[in-house]
C-alpha cells in the first residue's frame, strides 16, 4: 500500500515517501528523549525535499517540537550568519532585554541584529557561542527542530555554527534538518562535507517515485486508473521527480491528453519542455506587468510592494494584484513572496537575456541602497552581476564587510572584499581588510595579502599600518623573521621619515610598529639577539599611551632575559599593567606576566594574567583563553600549586580538543605533562608528549624549552637518566643560543646535576653547575640563589654539601616556590641519613613529605616518607585523597560549584556544555561521596590550598 501524508499548506499529497518521514519521525522521538541528531535531505530539485520537509514539521510541532524554519536564497547566500538569520528571524530578538539572549546568549546578537554594530562587535568564536546558548535557552522550554531548507545557498559561516552545535549537543533535545540540491554545487562545501562526516549526523537520499507512485499520483489528477504504457512513460520523462510530474500531468489534462495507450505516446512529447514552458507558458499568458512583478520577486525576493514596484515599473497598488495572480498559478508560494520553487525561479529569470538580469540586479541593489536597507542586503545582489563597474557598488561592498567582521563572518567579508578587489587591483585599504577577515580562516593567504600591500603602500605611514598587522599575521603562520625583517625596515623609514621630534601621532605610530616588532622577535630564537641589541638601545617610554604600554610590555620581557636586573623588569612590568585594557591580543600582558613570574612576584603577575583570562571569557577569545591558562598553569606548577596547575592545564586542553585548530598546540599536553609527572604519573605524561607535533618546533623560544623540560623530567622519572641528561643538554644550548639565560625559566641546570648525583656522576655537573650559579647570582632572587645551592649542595659531599642545601632550603622559603622548597629540605633529609645523622634527617624528611603533600606532588612526597621510616619516624602511608582523585577539570568545576555559580555559569566560562558539567560533577560527587553542592565545601576542605589562593579570583 502506497503512503499518502497530507502536507499542510501543500496542494497535493506526499506519496511513497514512508521511509524518508520514518526516518525523521525516529530521529525526533529520539531527540524528544534527549538525543540530538541531524538529518541531510539530499536529492536534486523538484524531488519533494521541500513538502516532506513542511510535512515532518508540521509532524512535529503537532507532537509538541518548537520548530524553527527557515530557508535559504541565492541572493543571501554571501551573508553571514543568513542561514541563522532565516532559522531566528521568527523570534523577534530586538535586544538584550529579551529572555532569551540570557547569559552568553547575548553575544548572538552580533550575528543577528540588523545592524551588528548595535550588538558589539565579534570575532567568529563569540557569535558562534553566542547562538550555541540562544539554542539552548530555546530547548528549556521543550525539544526543538531546527529546519533549513535550501541548504545548497547556505553561508559558510551558518554552518559553521549549526557543526559548532552538534559538536556539543550531548544529550539536548534536539534535531537539526538540512535539506539540499545535489546538482548545484554549495556556497560552501567544506562546511556541509563536515556536517555530513558528524557522528550525529544521518544523510538521506530522496530518490525518485516508483511506477507505482507515479500511478498513484496519475489516478489523483485524472480521477481513474492509467495504462500501463502511460505509467511508464510519465515516469521515465519525469525521472520520478514529483515538480518535474505534477507539471507535466497538468500539461497533459490541459492539452485534453487522456492516461490510456493512445495518450502515453504524448507524454514523451509533452515531457521534454514541461517546467520551462510550462513557467514561460504562464507567464506568458498574464498581462504584462504580472510577469514585471514575477521577474522583480525572483531578481529582489521579498522587499516590500513599494521595491517591488520600482523595479518591476509597476504601481505599487498594483503589486499585491500581480503577487495574488502568480500565487494562483502556482508560480509564487502560497505563505511568502517567493517563487514556489528555485526550479520555478531559475525558469522566471531564464525568461530574459543575461545582459537584462544583470542589468536588473544592479537597478535593485540601487533601489535597496537608496532605501536605506542594510549593506549586506545590497551586496548580495552585487555578488551575482558579472562586475563591479560603478563606484558605490565598491562603498557598499566594503560597508557589507564591515558588518560582516562584526557579526563575526568572515567568510562573508572576504567574500565581497574579494569583489572590491576586483575593482580596485591597487587598494592597501582593501589589502588591509580582507587580510584581517583571513587573520584565522587563512593565515597564509592574509599573509599574501599584506606582502601586496606593502609593496603598493607608497605612503611610510600607511606602510607601518600595514607592517603591524603583517607582523601579528606572522605570529600565526610560523613565519616571525619576515615579520621582524619588515618591521625593522618600516621602522627606519619612519625615523628617516619622522625626524627626531614626531607630532604626538606619529609618536604613537611610531611605537605600534616597535611594539610589534618586540612582540614578533622573541617568538623565534634565530631574531632574539636581533631584539636585544634593540632594546638595549631603546629608552623605556612611560606608559601613558596605549601604544606606549604594548611597548613596556614587550620590552619587560626582554628585559628579564637578560637575567640582569629584577628591579628594572618589574618597574617596566607594573607601568606596562597601569591602566586597564587588552592590546595586541594579550600579547603585551602575558609578556609582562613571564617577566613578574621570573621575578616572583606572584601577586602582579596573577593580576595579569586575571586580567587575560577575564577578557578572553568576556569575549569568548577561546585561543586566548587557552594559552593564558596553559601558561597560568606552568607559573602555579612553579609556586608549588600543583592542583591548580593540573587544573589550569586539564581545562586548556580539553577546551583546545575541541577547537578545530586543537592539535597544533603545545603549551596545554605540555603544561599538563609537567604536573602529571609531580603527581606520579610519568608514563601518562610520556603519552601526552609523544602527542606534541608542532612542525619546527625546535625554532621557538618558550614552547620548545618548556617542551624540552618536561619531557627530559618525564624520562628521569621514568628511569631514562641518559636521554633525560641529553634533552637537559640540549635545553641548555638552545636557550644559551637564544640568549634567554635568565635562570627563573627552565632551570635545566638544576635538574641535570640532581640527576648526575643520582647517578654517582657530580664531577660531570661542575661546570653545569658553575653556569647555573652565575646565573643565578646576576638575577638574584631568593628562588634561583635558593636553586643555585640546591645544585651545588647534591654534587658536593660531605658536610660542606649539607651545609649548602640547608642554604637552598632556607633561601627557598624566603621565596613562592614550595615545592623546591620541599625538594631542597628531602635532598637535605637525604643527605643527612646517608652520613647517619638520622635524627637530625627525620626533621627535615618530614618537612618534606607535609610539603610536598601539601603542594600536591605526591612522587616526591612519598619519596620523602620512605627516607623518614628509613631514619626511624614515622608517618602514615602517602595516599590520594578522594580530592586528589578528581581530574583537573573536575576541580575546577568543584571549585566553581562550591563558588556558588550555576551549571550554566560554569559551562559559559569553561566553554563547555551544560551537560559536560553535569557529568563532571557527577563524578565529583561519585569520588567524594557526598550527594550534593551542599556538602561540597566540607568534602573539599582537605584541597590543597590553592583553592584559597591566588588563582581563586579567576573562580569567582
Amino acid at each position: 500500500m502506497v503512503e499518502r501524508t497530507e502536507v499542510p499548506g501543500d496542494s497535493g499529497v506526499l506519496i511513497g515517501r514512508s521511509g524518508e518521514l520514518g526516518a525523521l519521525a525516529r530521529l525526533a522521538a529520539a531527540a524528544r528523549a534527549g538525543d540530538a541528531g541531524l538529518i541531510v535531505l539530499s536529492g536534486p530539485s523538484g524531488i519533494g525535499k521541500s513538502s516532506l520537509l513542511r510535512a515532518f514539521t508540521g509532524h512535529a510541532a503537532a507532537e509538541g517540537m518548537r520548530v524553527l524554519h527557515g530557508t535559504c536564497g541565492e541572493v543571501v547566500a554571501g551573508t553571514g550568519y543568513g542561514g541563522a538569520q532565516a532559522l531566528f528571524g521568527s523570534l523577534d530578538l530586538t535586544g538584550a532585554d529579551s529572555g532569551l539572549l540570557r547569559g552568553g546568549a547575548r553575544r548572538a546578537l552580533v550575528a543577528l541584529a540588523d545592524d551588528p554594530g548595535d550588538a558589539g562587535s565579534a570575532a567568529d568564536y563569540p557569535a558562534l557561542h553566542g547562538l550555541y546558548w540562544l539554542a539552548v535557552n530555546l530547548m528549556a522550554d521543550g525539544p526543538l527542530v531546527l529546519a533549513l531548507d535550501d541548504v545548497h545557498w547556505c553561508d559558510e559561516r551558518s554552518l559553521r555554527w549549526l557543526e559548532f552545535l552538534m559538536r556539543r549537543a550531548d544529550t539536548l533535545p534536539l534535531l537539526v534538518v538540512l535539506a539540499l540540491r545535489t546538482e548545484i554545487g554549495p556556497v560552501a562545501p567544506g562546511a556541509l562535507a563536515d556536517i555530513s562526516a558528524q557522528p550525529r549526523s544521518v544523510t538521506v537520499d530522496v530518490g525518485p517515485l516508483g511506477e507505482a507512485d507515479v500511478a498513484t499520483m496519475i489516478t489523483r489528477d485524472f480521477g481513474n486508473p492509467a495504462d500501463p504504457s502511460f505509467v511508464h512513460n510519465a515516469a521515465m520523462v519525469s525521472g520520478g521527480n514529483p515538480l518535474v510530474l505534477t507539471r507535466l500531468l497538468h500539461e497533459l489534462r490541459e492539452l485534453g491528453v487522456p492516461p490510456d495507450e493512445t495518450g502515453a505516446r504524448r507524454v514523451t512529447e509533452v515531457g521534454r519542455y514541461v517546467v520551462a514552458t510550462s513557467v514561460r507558458a504562464t507567464l506568458d499568458s498574464k498581462p504584462d506587468w504580472v510577469r514585471a512583478v514575477a521577474i522583480a520577486v525572483a531578481v529582489l525576493g521579498d522587499h516590500g510592494e513599494e521595491l517591488l514596484g520600482a523595479l518591476a515599473g509597476v504601481p505599487s497598488s498594483q503589486v499585491e494584484t500581480a503577487l495574488e495572480v502568480l500565487r494562483g498559478a502556482d508560480v509564487l508560494a502560497a505563505d511568502r513572496v517567493e517563487p514556489v520553487h528555485d526550479v520555478v525561479r531559475s525558469a522566471v529569470l531564464d525568461s530574459i537575456s543575461p545582459a537584462d538580469l544583470a542589468a536588473l540586479r544592479v537597478r535593485a541593489a540601487s533601489l535597496l541602497s537608496d532605501a536605506g536597507r542594510p549593506a549586506e542586503d545590497v551586496a548580495n545582489l552585487l555578488l551575482l552581476v558579472p562586475d563591479v563597474t560603478q563606484p558605490w557598488m565598491a562603498g557598499v561592498l566594503r560597508a557589507a564587510a564591515a558588518r560582516a567582521e562584526l557579526r563575526g563572518a568572515p567568510e562573508a567579508a572576504i567574500r565581497y572584499l574579494y569583489r572590491v578587489l576586483e575593482a580596485e587591483p591597487e587598494s592597501v585599504p582593501v589589502r588591509l581588510q580582507l587580510a584581517r577577515s583571513l587573520a584565522e580562516l587563512d593565515p597564509p593567504k592574509g599573509a599574501a595579502l599584506l606582502r601586496e600591500a606593502l609593496v603598493l603602500a607608497l605612503d611610510v605611514r600607511t606602510r607601518a599600518m600595514v607592517a603591524v598587522q603583517f607582523g601579528m599575521t606572522c605570529l600565526h603562520v610560523q613565519k616571525s623573521p619576515e615579520a621582524v625583517r619588515v618591521l625593522s625596515e618600516v621602522l627606519d623609514a619612519l625615523d628617516l621619515e619622522l625626524g627626531p621630534d614626531p607630532d604626538p601621532a606619529d609618536r604613537e605610530l611610531r611605537t605600534h610598529v616597535e611594539s610589534a616588532l618586540l612582540l614578533t622577535g622573541v617568538d623565534e630564537k634565530s631574531t632574539v639577539a636581533a631584539v636585544r641589541e634593540r632594546v638595549a638601545r631603546m629608552t623605556p617610554p612611560p606608559g601613558d599611551t596605549p601604544a606606549q604600554r604594548q611597548l613596556l610590555g614587550t620590552m619587560t620581557v626582554v628585559t628579564a632575559m637578560d637575567g640582569t636586573s629584577p628591579a628594572l623588569a618589574v618597574e617596566q612590568a607594573r607601568r606596562a599593567m597601569r591602566a586597564p585594557g587588552v592590546t595586541l591580543g594579550g600579547w603585551s600582558l602575558l609578556s609582562a606576566a613571564l617577566a613578574l613570574s621570573f621575578a616572583d612576584e606572584v601577586g602582579d603577575c596573577m593580576d595579569a594574567l586575571d586580567r587575560v583570562l577575564e577578557h578572553a571569557r568576556e569575549n569568548a577569545a577561546v585561543r586566548t583563553y587557552v594559552l593564558t591558562l596553559s601558561f597560568r598553569a606552568f607559573i602555579m606548577h612553579g609556586l608549588g600549586e600543583l592542583a591548580d596547575a593540573i587544573s589550569d592545564a586539564q581545562v586548556s586542553l580539553d577546551v583546545s580538543r575541541g577547537e578545530p585548530w586543537g592539535d597544533a598546540v603545545t603549551m596545554p599536553p605540555t603544561a599538563l605533562a609537567a604536573g602529571l609527572i609531580d603527581r606520579g604519573e610519568p608514563a601518562r605524561a610520556e603519552e601526552l608528549l609523544a602527542g606534541v607535533g608542532r612542525a619546527g618546533l625546535d625554532r621557538f623560544v618558550w614552547e620548545y624549552h618548556w617542551f624540552l623540560m618536561t619531557r627530559a623530567r618525564a624520562r628521569w622519572a621514568l628511569g631514562d637518566a641518559d636521554t633525560a641528561l641529553a634533552l637537559f643538554d640540549e635545553c641548555g644550548r638552545s636557550l644559551k643560543d637564544a640568549g634567554l639565560v635568565n635562570p627563573a625559566f627552565v632551570p635545566w641546570w638544576v635538574e641535570s646535576a640532581c640527576v648526575l648525583a643520582d647517578t654517582r656522576r657530580p664531577g660531570d655537573a661542575v661546570e653545569i653547575v658553575e653556569y647555573g650559579t652565575e646565573l643565578a647570582r646576576r638575577w638574584g632572587t631568593p628562588r634561583v640563589l635558593g636553586l643555585a645551592a640546591l645544585a651545588r649542595g647534591v654534587i658536593t659531599p660531605g658536610t660542606a654539601g649539607m651545609e649548602l642545601l640547608a642554604e637552598a632550603a632556607s633561601l627557598l622559603a624566603r621565596s613562592p616556590a614550595r615545592l623546591e622548597q620541599a625538594r631542597a629540605e628531602f635532598r637535605l633529609g637525604q643527605a643527612l641519613l646517608e652520613s647517619g645523622f638520622s635524627e637530625r634527617a627525620r626533621g627535615h624528611l618530614r618537612t618534606a613529605a607535609d610539603l610536598a603533600r601539601r603542594c600536591g606532588a605526591l612522587a616526591l612526597a612519598r619519596s620523602a616518607r620512605r627516607g623518614l621510616v628509613a631514619a626511624g619516624g614515622r608517618m602514615r602511608e602517602i595516599t590520594e585523597s578522594p580530592v586528589d582523585m578528581l581530574t583537573g577539570t573536575e576541580r575546577k568545576v568543584a571549585a566553581l560549584a562550591v563558588a556558588g555559580s550555576s551549571n550554566r555559569a560554569i559551562a559559559e566560562s569553561l566553554f563547555v556544555t551544560v551537560r559536560t558539567v553535569e557529568s563532571h560533577l557527577t563524578n565529583v560527587y561519585r569520588k567524594l561521596g557526598v550527594g550534593s553542592r551542599a556538602e561540597l565545601d566540607t568534602a573539599l576542605a582537605d584541597m590543597p590550598r590553592s583553592l584559597g589562593g591566588p588563582a581563586k579570583r579567576v573562580f569567582s
